[in-house]
């Protein structure tokens, strides 16, 4: 199984931004689609964006549409999420998984002033 390790998360203000890495170990994930998931406090966890294997393609949920990129390398095994005009509501701990590999420990976005 892949393993994921997130960083990049933190305490930002509303308007600012923040780079999300996704680093993949163990079993390779280069035919895999990545996804990104967040879970707010009190809430389930819930699909943010999903990049396909290649990198060329990825889809948004509406509420981070126009202000989240996703972006991967397959030959440094990592993947990125690049989360500009951060909002109060983006708040929570975000994940990487192709849908194969266990849950990582995921890394904490919070956006407050």
């Amino acid at each position: 199984q892949p393993q994921f390790v997130e960083s990049g998360g933190g305490l930002v203000q509303p308007g600012g931004s923040l780079r999300l890495t996704c680093a993949v170990s163990g079993q390779p994930v280069d035919y895999d689609n990545i996804g990104w998931f967040r879970q707010a406090p009190g809430k389930e966890r819930e699909g943010v964006s999903c990049i396909s294997a290649s990198g060329t393609n990825a889809n948004y949920a509406d509420s981070v549409k126009g202000r989240f990129t996703a972006s991967r390398d397959n030959t440094k095994s990592t993947a990125w999420l690049q989360m500009d005009n951060l909002k109060p509501e983006d708040t929570g701990v975000y994940y990487c998984n192709d849908g194969l590999g266990s849950w990582g420990q995921g890394t904490l976005v919070t956006v407050s002033t």
